[in-house]
C-alpha cells in the first residue's frame, strides 16, 4: 500500500545465469512480471544476436497461425478460450509445434487449392449451363428475319452514337444483305460481367463498323468468384459475325473485356446433349465438393480448439528469445549476464522464481543475483490493483513521476469526483452516471472476456470505477444543491413560510420574502437547500450565483494549499532542507496570508453578517469580499457606505497591511534564497563527498545534493554542475510561475461555478422547452404525446446533460489537477517500470518484436 503515496523502491541488479537454465528462468520471470531487463547489447543489429534463429522460427509459427486463424473465422468457427495461460513450452517442443503448424498449413493449403480448382470448374460449368439455356431462342430466329432484325439494331445504335453518315451507309449494305438468301453467320458465346456489359457493346459497335450483331440476357443469381468467394452478377451474350476477320477481332475484344467464351453447338440436339452432361457432371461435382468443404470443415474445428493455447505458448516463447537476446555471453560462452532493474520488496520473490527455473532446467549451477549500485535514476513503479489502475493511468497520462516522488493518484481517487461532481452537481444525472458505472462493476468479468475493439468502450470501461465514483459524488451534490432533473426534492418540508394567496404569488413575479421577518422564515433547512429556491425564478440564480462562487474559491484554495504541503513531503523525504527553507516556507506564506485569508473573509463574512441584525452587522452593511482584497493588495483604504463601517472586525486595515507586506517580501525569498545558497556552497566546497542516504535511494548511493536536484528537476540525476547563470534563470521562472499563478489559478477555480449553473441552466431549459409542455396536455392525446415527448427529453438528457456535460465536467476536472494541483509539488520527469511480464504481452497481443527492457 505504501507505493500507492510514493513510487516503490527499485534496484538494479547484475543476474548470472548457466546457459542451460536461461530459458526456464526467463520464463518463470515472465510468469513474475516484476523484473526489466536492460539490453546490454545496444550496438548489436537485431539480426546478429544469438537467439535471432529462434526468434524467426517463432514468427514463422506465428504466421501459420494467423494463417490458420483467418481461415478458421472465415468459416466462422468459434475458437475455444478457456482464459488459461499455459506455461512456456520447453525449447525441444518447438519442434513437435512447428511439425503440427506445417502439417495444418500444408493439409489446408491443398484443401483450399482442390476447393478452388472444383469451384472454378462448377463456375465454368454453371456459366455454360446458362448459355445453353438462354441462347435457344437466339438460335430458333430464322436467317432473314435475323439479318431484319440486324438492321434495325445497327439503325439504333448508330442513332445512339450520332453517326449519321455511317447509318446510311450501313443502312444500304444491310438492305442488300437483308435480300440475299440462304445467308450464313457466325457466331460466338460467352458470359461477361454485368457491369461491363454497355462498354462492351460501345467497342464492338466502333471496332467492328456495326458489322456485328448482339444478343444479351442476365443471369439472375450471382455466380461465386473461386478466387476470393465474392458473389457477381454476369450476363450470357452471343455475337453473330460474317467472315472469319471480324471473328478474330469479336474474339480479342472478348479477351480484352475478360469475358469468358465457350463452345456452343449450332444444331439444337447438339446442345440438347451437351446440356445434360453438362447437368450430370454439375451435380457430380456438387457432391465433391461437399466432400471437400466437410473436410476442411473438420480441420478448422480441430485446430479451432487449440488455436488460443498456440498463440500464447508461440508468444511466450518468441519474448523468452527476445528477451535472452537482450543479455551478455560470458568468456567461457557458458554463462549468460544480464542487468535489470527490481523492486526491492520481491527480491526474495524473484529469487524463488529463479530457482524454480533451475529446478525445471535440470541444471545443478544455481542463479546468482546481485545487487549493484548505480548512478542512474531507477524507474517509477506504483503498484495498483483494478479500482486504482484508472486513477493512475490519469496521473501517468501528465507524466510519469520522478523516482520516490509523491504519488498524486490516492488523493485524485477522492478530490477528482469531488471537484466533477461540483460541476455536475444533479442528482437524477448523477443517479444515471453511477447506475451505468455500478452496471459495468457487476458485469466485469463476461464484459472483460469479450475483449472489445470499440476503442470508446474500452475507455468507458477502464473507467468504469471513476465514472461509478463521479456519479455517485454527483448524487450527493445534487443532495446538496436541491438539484434533480431542475427540479427539487421537498423532504424535510421548506423552512419558508408564505402568507399570500395562490392568485398573487402566480401573477406577482417579482414578489420576494423577506428573511429577516419571523413570518417568513422560520429555521434553516436541515441539509442542502431549501425546495423554495427552486420555484424563485428572478432571486435564484442571484443566491445560486453567489453560494457557488465562493464555495469554488474555497475549495480552490484548499487544493492548492493541500499541494504545496505536498511538495513539502518531498523535500522532507529527499532531505532537501534548503528547499524547504528557501521555497516550501515563503511559498505556503504568500499562499495562506493571501488566498487563504480571502476565504477567511467569506466565513467571517457569512457569520457575522445577518438579515435580521441591525446596525454595523445588518445586511446592507456587508463589504463586498473582491472589492476587501482588491483595496488590500494595492494598500487603498476601504470606503464605507454611510453609517456602515468597511471593515468586518477590529483592526483589520492593520493585519491586512501586515499580510500583504509579508507576503511580498517571500517573493524575493524564493526568488534569490536558494540560488544564492547554492553559490555559497560551491565556494565553500568544490567537490561533495558520496555519502548513503538515511531514507532516500540508498541502494543508489547518490548524494543529498544529487538527491535533491533530482527531486527539483524531474529525476534526471544529472551530475554536472549547472552553470549559475542557468540556476538564477530557472529559479526566475520557477517564482514568476508560482506567484502570478497563485492569482490564474485560483481564478481558475471558478470554472467550478461557471459549470455548475450552467448545467443547473441547460437542465430547467430542457424540462421547459420540451417535457413542460407535454405534462400539460390531457386526454388520451396527452398519454401519447407524453409517451412521444418524454422518449425525446430522455434522448436529450442522456446524449447532451450526461455525456457532452460530462465530458465537460470531466476535462475541466483533469486540467484542476494536472494544472492547478499537481503544479505545486508534482515533477512528472520520470520513466516508467516496463517488466517483462507474459500478461502484458499476451493482453497487447502485438506480433512485433517484443521488448523485454527499457
Amino acid at each position: 500500500m505504501g507505493s500507492l503515496f510514493r513510487s516503490e523502491q527499485m534496484t538494479l541488479c547484475q543476474l548470472f545465469l548457466q546457459s542451460e537454465a536461461a530459458y526456464a528462468c526467463v520464463s518463470e520471470l515472465g510468469e513474475l512480471g516484476l523484473v526489466q531487463f536492460r539490453d546490454l547489447n545496444p550496438d548489436v543489429n537485431a539480426f546478429q544476436r544469438k537467439f535471432v534463429n529462434e526468434v524467426r522460427r517463432c514468427d514463422e509459427m506465428e504466421r501459420k497461425l494467423r494463417y490458420l486463424e483467418k481461415e478458421i473465422k472465415k468459416d466462422g468457427i468459434p475458437m475455444l478460450d478457456t482464459g488459461d495461460s499455459p506455461e512456456a513450452p520447453q525449447p525441444r517442443e518447438m519442434i513437435d509445434l512447428e511439425a503440427t503448424f506445417e502439417k495444418l498449413e500444408n493439409e489446408l493449403r491443398e484443401v483450399n487449392q482442390n476447393a478452388e480448382a472444383l469451384k472454378r470448374n462448377f463456375l465454368e460449368l454453371t456459366e455454360l449451363k446458362h448459355i445453353l439455356r438462354k441462347t435457344q431462342v437466339f438460335f430458333d430466329e430464322a436467317a432473314p428475319t435475323l439479318s431484319i432484325t440486324s438492321v434495325r439494331y445497327m439503325y439504333q445504335m448508330a442513332d445512339a452514337h450520332k453517326e449519321e453518315e455511317q447509318v446510311q451507309l450501313l443502312g444500304d449494305e444491310m438492305r442488300a444483305n437483308a435480300q440475299a438468301q440462304n445467308l450464313k453467320l457466325g457466331f460466338v458465346a460467352g458470359v461477361i460481367l454485368r457491369e461491363r456489359l454497355p462498354a462492351f457493346e460501345r467497342m464492338l459497335w466502333r471496332a467492328c463498323r456495326g458489322n456485328v450483331f448482339l444478343r444479351q440476357a442476365q443471369i439472375e443469381s450471382p455466380l461465386e468468384d473461386p478466387s476470393n468467394g465474392d458473389k457477381v452478377f454476369k450476363s450470357v451474350f452471343i455475337i453473330f459475325f460474317q467472315g472469319d476477320q471480324l471473328k478474330t477481332r469479336v474474339k480479342k475484344i472478348c479477351e480484352g473485356f475478360r469475358a469468358t467464351l465457350y463452345p456452343c453447338p449450332e444444331a439444337p440436339s447438339d446442345r440438347r446433349e451437351m446440356a445434360m452432361g453438362v447437368m450430370t457432371r454439375i451435380e457430380d461435382l456438387n457432391t465433391v465438393l461437399g466432400q471437400t468443404q466437410d473436410h476442411r470443415h473438420r480441420v478448422l474445428v480441430a485446430a479451432a480448439k487449440n488455436l488460443k493455447n498456440w498463440f500464447v505458448k508461440v508468444r511466450k516463447i518468441k519474448a523468452i528469445y527476445h528477451t535472452l537476446n537482450l543479455f551478455n555471453l560470458d568468456v567461457t560462452q557458458k554463462c549468460l549476464i544480464a542487468e535489470c532493474w527490481v523492486p526491492v520488496l520481491d527480491i526474495e520473490t524473484i529469487q524463488l522464481a529463479l530457482r524454480r527455473g533451475t529446478e525445471r532446467s535440470g541444471s545443478s549451477v544455481p542463479p546468482i543475483l546481485n545487487r549493484m549500485q548505480t548512478f542512474e535514476n531507477p524507474p517509477t513503479y506504483n503498484r495498483t490493483n483494478k479500482f486504482t489502475k484508472a486513477f493512475q493511468v490519469l496521473i501517468d497520462s501528465y507524466g510519469i513521476a520522478s523516482y520516490r516522488e509523491m504519488n498524486p493518484a490516492p488523493y485524485t481517487i477522492i478530490t477528482f469526483p469531488f471537484l466533477f461532481s461540483v460541476m455536475f452537481g444533479d442528482l437524477g444525472h448523477g443517479s444515471i452516471m453511477a447506475l451505468f458505472g455500478l452496471w459495468m462493476i457487476l458485469k466485469e468479468k463476461p464484459l472483460a472476456a469479450k475483449k472489445s475493439d470499440n476503442e470508446i468502450w474500452n475507455i468507458f470501461f477502464g473507467g468504469r470505477y471513476i465514472i461509478f465514483l463521479m456519479g455517485a459524488f454527483s448524487m450527493y451534490t445534487g443532495f446538496i444543491y436541491n438539484d434533480i432533473f431542475s427540479k427539487s426534492l421537498n423532504i424535510f418540508g421548506s423552512r419558508w413560510r408564505i402568507n399570500y394567496n395562490a392568485s398573487t404569488i402566480v401573477e406577482n413575479h417579482i414578489l420576494q420574502l423577506d428573511p429577516k421577518g419571523a413570518d417568513y422564515l422560520q429555521s434553516p433547512y436541515p441539509f442542502g437547500m431549501d425546495p423554495v429556491w427552486q420555484i424563485a425564478p428572478l432571486n435564484k440564480i442571484i443566491f445560486q450565483n453567489a453560494y457557488k462562487m465562493k464555495i469554488s474559491i474555497i475549495f480552490g484554495v484548499i487544493h492548492m494549499i493541500f499541494g504545496v504541503m505536498m511538495s513539502l513531503m518531498n523535500y522532507r523525504y529527499f532531505n532537501d532542507k534548503i528547499s524547504v527553507l528557501t521555497q516550501f516556507v515563503p511559498q505556503i506564506i504568500f499562499l495562506i496570508f493571501l488566498f487563504f485569508y480571502m476565504t477567511l473573509l467569506m466565513f467571517i463574512k457569512w457569520v457575522r453578517y445577518s438579515a435580521a441584525e441591525t446596525g454595523q452587522f445588518s445586511e446592507g452593511c456587508a463589504p463586498s469580499i473582491l472589492i476587501t482584497f482588491i483595496n488590500m493588495v494595492l494598500f487603498k483604504p476601504s470606503e464605507a457606505k454611510g453609517d456602515c463601517s468597511p471593515y468586518m472586525f477590529a483592526g483589520q486595515a492593520y493585519i491586512q497591511k501586515f499580510l500583504v507586506v509579508v507576503a511580498l517580501l517571500c517573493v524575493p525569498v524564493m526568488l534569490l534564497a536558494k540560488p544564492i545558497h547554492i553559490m555559497k556552497s560551491r565556494k565553500q566546497a568544490q567537490h561533495q563527498p558520496i555519502m548513503p542516504v538515511e531514507n532516500g535511494d540508498a541502494e543508489g548511493g547518490v548524494n543529498q545534493e544529487n538527491l535533491a536536484r533530482t527531486a527539483e528537476h524531474g529525476g534526471h540525476g544529472e551530475h554536472e554542475e549547472e552553470e549559475m547563470s542557468e540556476i538564477f534563470i530557472h529559479q526566475g521562472i520557477h517564482t514568476i510561475e508560482y506567484v502570478l499563478g497563485s492569482v490564474s489559478h485560483t481564478a481558475s477555480y471558478l470554472r467550478l461555478w461557471a459549470l455548475s449553473l450552467a448545467h443547473a441552466q441547460l437542465a430547467e431549459v430542457l424540462w421547459n422547452m420540451v417535457l413542460q409542455n407535454a405534462l400539460k396536455q390531457k386526454g388520451w392525446m396527452g398519454g401519447v404525446a407524453l409517451w412521444a415527448i418524454f422518449a425525446f427529453w430522455g434522448v436529450l438528457t442522456v446524449g447532451i446533460l450526461v455525456l457532452m456535460e460530462g465530458l465537460s465536467a470531466f476535462l475541466h476536472t483533469l486540467r484542476l489537477h494536472w494544472v492547478e494541483f499537481q503544479s505545486k509539488f508534482y515533477s512528472g520527469l520520470g520513466y516508467a517500470f516496463t517488466p517483462f511480464s507474459f500478461d502484458v504481452i499476451l493482453e497487447q497481443g502485438s506480433s512485433g518484436p517484443v521488448d523485454g527492457g527499457d
